[in-house]
């Protein structure tokens, strides 16, 4: 039977969550960069015995908490996901184990057996935002996909977005008769494309 993608892509309110990131290096930097890119207010604190000048410069942009000490179980209090990105495999491990006692989930960089969630590549146009996997196989893969949709998908597709809202708030009828409502509007939508090939 041929391999698949088993993941279940999900949109987090980042900014209702506690994220935890250990590791003031490199890729904790990465971590923080990718998260704040597509989740600007996400509410975050990072826990490293020291920062990257880059790290700190992020961080007072966006609110984030830093804090310059070891990592402690007690840390995970209150957490809803934990990203480890130490350069100690036995610390990262020992992060993962606990944050699972604790029912959290957890993301341990560069090691996919230690996730429950991987931190694709992600589109994001206005309303519109594309989460790209490929299973924790290829991060260039997926940083190719990611520039190819945010090459060809139009900038102005927000306005279209806007546009069926409020089309949608005006559409009377049970649940099904919506729907349908609106796969005929943009179903044109292809018919244009398929059109002007």
């Amino acid at each position: 039977m041929e391999e698949r993608n088993e993941l279940y892509p999900i949109f987090l309110k980042v900014n209702k969550l506690n994220v935890l990131i250990v590791g003031g290096g490199n890729v904790g930097l990465e971590k923080l960069h990718f998260l704040l890119k597509s989740s600007p207010n996400a509410n975050v604190e990072i826990l490293a015995k020291w920062f990257k000048p880059e790290t700190i410069a992020l961080a007072k942009k966006h609110q984030v908490k830093l804090t310059k000490k070891s990592y402690k179980r007690k840390c995970l209090k209150g957490r809803h996901l934990v990203i480890a990105t130490t350069d100690n495999p036995k610390l990262n491990k020992k992060i993962y184990v606990q944050a699972r006692k604790r029912h959290l989930l957890a993301n341990i960089a560069d090691t996919p057996e230690l996730c429950d969630f991987y931190m694709g590549g992600i589109v994001n146009k206005g309303h519109v935002k594309i989460a790209i996997s490929t299973n924790g196989k290829s991060p260039t893969t997926a940083k190719r996909l990611r520039q190819l949709f945010e090459e060809i998908i139009p900038d102005d597709i927000n306005l279209m977005v806007e546009n069926l809202n409020e089309f949608r708030k005006t559409i009377k009828g049970d649940f099904e008769s919506k729907v349908a409502q609106m796969n005929k509007i943009t179903e044109t939508l292809i018919e244009k494309k398929v059109k002007n090939d």
